[in-house]
C-alpha cells in the first residue's frame, strides 16, 4: 500500500562542482563520486561450510571533470603545481539544484583533493564539438551532506 506524495528523482544536468578558492564555470560532466569497502573472508575454525566476510579498508574513486575550454585557467594552475611538487589540497563539493536552479537538494563533500590527471582537448578541423578540458581529483573522502 502506497503512502504519501511520489517524489521524482533529481535531474543529472542541473549541478554546480565547489572548489576552494577556485571560481569556474560550468561543467558539461562529473563523474567518480564513489566509495568501496573491501570485503576480507575469513574462514573460522571449526566451520568448514561458511566464509565469513569482515569488513576491510574503504577507498574513494576520483573524480573526473570535464568542462568546455574558456579563458580560465584555475583548474590548470591547480594541476600546474602538482607537477612542480607544490601539492594543493583541497576540499570540495559537487551540488545538485532543483528543476528551478534555486534550490540545492543534493551534496557531496570530498576532502582533500589534487589533481591527478589533466587531459587537453581533441581537435579536429572537421570537427563541430565543443573544445573539453578533463581534470581527475584524487581525495581521501567522501560524503553525502545533504
Amino acid at each position: 500500500m502506497a503512502t504519501g506524495a511520489v517524489v521524482d528523482p533529481y535531474r543529472n544536468y542541473n549541478f554546480l562542482v565547489e572548489i576552494d578558492g577556485i571560481a569556474q564555470g560550468s561543467f558539461m560532466e562529473c563523474s567518480g563520486l564513489d566509495a568501496t569497502t573491501e570485503s576480507i573472508e575469513y574462514r573460522e575454525g571449526g566451520d568448514n561450510v561458511t566464509v565469513r566476510k569482515l569488513p576491510g579498508k574503504t577507498s574513494y574513486g576520483d573524480i573526473t571533470l570535464k568542462w568546455g575550454v574558456n579563458p580560465s585557467k584555475d583548474l590548470w594552475t591547480w594541476r600546474k603545481q602538482v607537477i612542480q611538487g607544490n601539492i594543493q589540497r583541497k576540499n570540495g563539493s559537487v551540488v545538485v539544484y532543483d528543476l528551478a536552479n534555486s534550490t540545492e537538494v543534493a551534496r557531496w563533500n570530498f576532502v582533500r583533493g589534487w589533481p591527478v590527471k589533466w587531459e587537453g582537448p581533441h581537435f579536429d578541423a572537421k570537427g563541430k564539438d565543443v573544445a573539453v578540458e578533463t581534470l581527475t581529483i584524487a581525495h581521501e573522502g567522501i560524503d553525502r551532506a545533504t
